[in-house]
């Protein structure tokens, strides 16, 4: 509850009141609180709290039915929280599409038709497209020009479609003469004529009849199929190579599909781990999605075990391994038995230990000794600047028992730099038997406090009859 603030006199009195709640009859310790005042620790007494069986007379006490379970309705549908979520999905899959798209569209037009196909198909098209009876002579004699400068561009001279007529007129002459290509004059000198007429047409916008369109039609196509007679067939080599050059550009295409699509996944996963860090919090994310070690541990299956002789009943989330106790000199004089459990090490940032202890005659163990050993053996394993804090305390079964509690540093695994963690040490003396706890975990682990109070408050001792 709230802070009460009282005065008496000229001081002034905090009270801080719990309220706590147990369904379960039995007797319960709560452990010793620590308060801090002006950085300065205090330590409270612990308490036994016996929760009691209530008295419960059928005979007269009224007994009802069970009631029936009750239909809840759904939330409302948060329609901000599917807006987050599907903008950023849709974007991603327009930009996919959108790729995708132009990507095929550059594949169509890299997997086109040879030279002379696709020039005798064109002008196919030109004629089916009727431009003459529409009277768009400039239109019809474009495409005209166009196609057979492509084919010439692809076929005989790759500057062709660039090129102005009388260019192109004079390029042809040079391959004649330097005999690239057979080319006939009289080809040559109809390719002239019909260039110009084109550009009188395109240019100085002079109208054409149907029929003079019609016969510059056909021959351009006498001068492409020519073009095609007189150019030599490839050789073995140069197959080969265009057929290497064509694997290569599929092998590049193939690696940019995996490169894109995965580049996209990617995307797609960090545009949803954003929203998730964004809506939850990274926190949440990490501990959640990534995993937390510390959390699974808490959610997994616990075990209550004994441990050793006379044993001590602990809660934990794995079982303890048996572990080999090296023993100061000369203590196999006392000691009729040990044993030693353990899981985890100190550079794991998480230890449970647990050891009991049997002498041979029925002596008073010296409790700040052992816990001293015990001080010293996480030490020996690592642990620096320990700070100690100690108290005594009486379990409810009546064992005396010394606590030490603190923090250390303890060097990483893969960095030298030092972490901060915080234990538990707790001794319990019995005649002739000794029990021992200690839990050490990292300071900045947000679920171990969780965890070591689950276990510290689930410790029973096996008590010594004698």
């Amino acid at each position: 509850y709230k802070v009460d603030t009282t005065f008496e006199q000229t001081k002034m009195r905090l009270i801080k009141k719990y309220g706590l709640t147990q369904f379960d009859s039995g007797k319960y310790r709560i452990p010793a609180q620590r308060v801090f005042i002006n950085d300065r620790a205090f330590v409270t007494d612990s308490m036994l709290i016996e929760v009691a069986d209530v008295p419960v007379d059928t005979t007269k006490q009224k007994m009802f039915d069970i009631k029936p379970a009750l239909e809840v309705e759904r939330p409302p549908f948060d329609f901000l929280k599917l807006l987050y979520w599907l903008i950023p999905i849709l974007l991603v899959a327009g930009g996919i599409w959108y790729f995708l798209r132009r990507k095929k569209k550059k594949e169509e037009a890299e997997e086109q038709l040879p030279p002379y196909e696709e020039a005798i198909n064109a002008l196919r098209e030109l004629d089916g497209a009727e431009l003459l009876k529409q009277d768009r002579s400039k239109e019809y004699y474009s495409g005209l020009t166009e196609i057979v400068k492509r084919y010439l561009d692809r076929e005989v001279d790759d500057s062709a479609l660039e090129s102005t007529s009388d260019e192109l007129i004079t390029r042809l002459h040079m391959h004649k003469d330097a005999g690239h290509f057979e080319f006939d004059t009289e080809t040559i000198r109809k390719l002239d004529a019909v260039l110009k007429r084109a550009d009188l047409v395109k240019f100085a916008k002079m109208r054409q009849l149907e029929g003079q369109a019609q016969l510059d039609r056909g021959v351009v196509e006498e001068i492409i199929n020519e073009t095609h007679e007189i150019i030599p067939e490839p050789t073995e080599e140069e197959l080969l190579l265009d057929e290497l050059y064509a694997e290569e550009q599929r092998r590049k295409r193939r690696f940019k599909r995996v490169l894109y699509g995965s580049l996209s996944g990617v995307g797609v996963i960090l545009i949803t781990v954003v929203i998730l860090a964004s809506t939850y919090g990274w926190s949440y994310l990490k501990d959640n999605i990534i995993g937390h070690p510390t959390k699974d541990l808490i959610e997994g299956r616990w075990y209550r075990s004994e441990y050793g002789v006379p044993a001590v009943v602990i809660e934990t989330p794995v079982i303890l391994k048996r572990e080999e106790l090296e023993l100061p000199p000369g203590a196999d004089s006392i000691l009729q038995s040990t044993a030693l459990f353990s899981y985890g090490s100190l550079l794991d940032q998480f230890y449970v230990y647990v050891n009991t202890a049997q002498y041979k005659q029925e002596i008073d163990p010296n409790l700040d000794q052992a816990l001293d050993f015990g001080l010293a053996s996480l030490e020996n394993q690592g642990a620096k600047n320990l700070v100690v804090k100690r108290e005594s305390f009486e379990n409810e079964n009546g064992v005396n028992g010394l606590k030490a509690y603190g923090s250390f540093s303890q060097e990483g695994a893969l960095t030298k730099k030092g972490i901060k963690q915080n234990y538990e040490f707790l001794v319990f003396g019995q005649k002739g038997t000794m029990q021992q706890v200690i839990i050490a975990w990292a300071d900045d682990d947000p679920y171990a406090e969780e965890m070591v109070s689950r276990i510290t408050n689930s410790i029973e001792l096996e008590v010594n009859e004698q």
